[in-house]
């Protein structure tokens, strides 16, 4: 019989605006649940339509010590930094910079999605570095879609963008253990059984449909966390549902670092005196700036 971790909390994510004023989705953290280490926070961007020109990012900004982490469902999403990088990630794909001693960056609508406009839909996961690894030059991951991994079962669908499961590895290389899914549960399916270590946080976000989590009912919008425990994670969906519709979510897991978290805004370390440093460190142009296009 498969023992199942118990579900500690449920809890209601909250709507806040980003960037240039993007409206966003946020599971955590909130008033509710304030940190699920070693992630700092999970934004749901959209599902929005937007004219034409009307889209919204988040244009150059700093951070440091810390990962950001963009999948993207639907539009069209550029990365630019102040290390050179650049990229354009389409649906399905992932976008995972890791600002270690300091970058800036921006995030934006890509410039063939504002002209024509459309629907925006995607998520911003902020993973938390460890203290040795909060100061290490910053690196940038392109995942494209078709190089993240499908499981497929009995009405059950897998994306594996960081982690394992079933025994098949995400492409996103981490500095902590941390697993990151996307979940998809047909109307009918079988119950999906995740299998995180029994030293990691797990937390599960619903943003379509309705499911229960360990027997736990949960609809979209919503959290739910587990107990760190020995034990499965079973995802289903409520056969109480009216509509019959089944339901998408996100399972996120990882080791708790277990150390001292110190944030202001955009940067998050482990004392006081850091996040000092880290803001003179960026007034006194010490993490670059982002060079405009066709320049080194």
């Amino acid at each position: 019989m498969t023992t199942l971790r118990p579900i500690i909390g449920v809890a209601d994510a909250v709507h806040t605006l980003e960037g240039a004023g993007f409206e966003v989705t946020r599971p955590f953290p909130t008033a509710q649940v304030e940190l699920l280490d070693p992630f700092l926070l999970l934004d749901e961007m959209g599902p929005t339509d937007h004219a034409p020109g009307a889209a919204k990012g988040a244009p150059d900004h700093p951070h440091r010590g810390f990962e950001t982490v963009t999948y993207l469902l639907e539009g069209e999403f550029e990365h630019a930094d102040s290390a050179g990088n650049r990229g354009v990630i389409t649906p399905g794909a992932v976008q995972w910079m890791t600002a270690g001693a300091g970058v800036v960056h921006a995030e934006m609508p890509s410039s063939a999605f504002q002209r024509s406009g459309g629907r925006l839909h995607g998520f911003q996961l902020w993973v938390n570095l460890p203290a040795d690894a909060k100061t290490i030059p910053p690196r940038y991951q392109r995942l494209d879609a078709d190089a993240i991994p499908v499981v497929s079962g009995d009405g059950t669908t897998v994306r594996i963008i960081a982690g394992s499961f079933d025994g098949i590895e995400g492409p996103g290389r981490t500095h902590s253990p941390v697993t990151y899914l996307h979940v998809t549960l047909a109307p009918g399916s079988s119950p999906l059984t995740v299998d995180p270590a029994a030293d990691e946080n797990v937390g599960v976000y619903v943003f379509e449909g309705e499911a229960t989590v360990n027997g736990q009912p949960v609809t979209a919008g919503r959290l739910a966390v587990a107990a760190i425990a020995p034990g499965s994670i079973e995802l289903a969906t409520d056969a109480d549902a009216g509509d019959g519709d089944g339901a998408e979510m996100l399972v996120l897991a990882g080791r708790p670092l277990n150390e001292p978290v110190a944030r202001y805004g955009p940067f998050v370390m482990n004392t006081r005196q850091q996040i000092i440093e880290a803001i003179e460190d960026f007034q006194a142009g010490r993490m670059g700036a982002i060079a405009p296009t066709g320049e080194a």
